[in-house]
């Protein structure tokens, strides 16, 4: 397997994993290979360090770089990566399905738990005292990671 770089229009970077070259190509111009934060379709390879190496080697190097974990707990890097561009996506539809209501967040969340208007998706800012507030009231919330959050797209 060949571990290329890639990127989308949009900036986002990501990897994937392909037999050779022309496997990339082909799944490319097919239109197989989409962005997983942003589904976009013009993916573009970048130059790449990846080194081929054995598998024994690759797992002294990462425990090299992380002696707290032993190299039986580690998940093998494709696994990883599966596991994240899953997530990446479930977050990417939660966010298409959300209302941005900026820095009005709080209010409007608060407005939701109240039952003052009708429940709906929502997200926005909240600064940490507010967010805290918000938790101490018993309204639940999760942060996204600023990635998935701007509205370029």
């Amino acid at each position: 397997m060949i571990i290329f770089d890639l990127n989308c229009t949009h900036g986002h970077r990501f990897e994937g994993w392909f037999a050779s070259a022309e496997e990339f190509d082909r799944q490319r111009d097919a239109a197989l290979i989409a962005c997983p934060v942003c589904d976009d379709l013009h993916v573009e390879r970048l130059p790449s360090a990846h080194v081929a190496v054995a598998r024994g080697a690759a797992r002294d190097n990462t425990a090299a770089s992380h002696p707290e974990i032993e190299a039986e707990e580690r998940p093998e890097h494709g696994e990883s990566l599966a596991v994240s561009s899953e997530v990446l996506a479930k977050l990417r539809d939660v966010v298409r399905n959300t209302e941005n209501v900026g820095r009005r967040f709080p209010e409007e969340a608060r407005r939701i738990h109240y039952n003052e208007v009708p429940a709906r998706a929502i997200r926005g800012q909240a600064s940490r005292d507010e967010a805290q507030e918000l938790s101490d009231e018993g309204i639940e919330f999760s942060p996204l990671p600023p990635f998935l959050t701007p509205d370029t797209h």
